[in-house]
């Protein structure tokens, strides 16, 4: 998983998602492109401290993250 920040297109809308290992409602997403890319620099400074979190954690309070769609296009 690569955090180097990427120029996310508006068209491609997803988000890296980590799921808790113990409470099924919880769980933490943020922005990036279709390849799971995180764009640091445009987080917050909780967000980023909410994600550098996560990915400490996985395998002891969160699941390995998924990329998945996170806006619907309207046609």
């Amino acid at each position: 998983m690569n955090t180097a920040p990427t120029n996310l297109e508006p068209k491609a809308c997803f988000e890296l998602r980590f799921q808790s290992l113990f409470s099924e409602g919880r769980a933490l997403s943020f922005p990036c492109d279709d390849g799971g890319h995180v764009p640091l620099d445009s987080l917050s400074e909780r967000a980023r401290t909410n994600y550098l979190y996560a990915r400490a954690v996985v395998g002891r309070e969160f699941a390995v993250p998924v990329v998945r769609p996170a806006c619907v296009e309207s046609h």
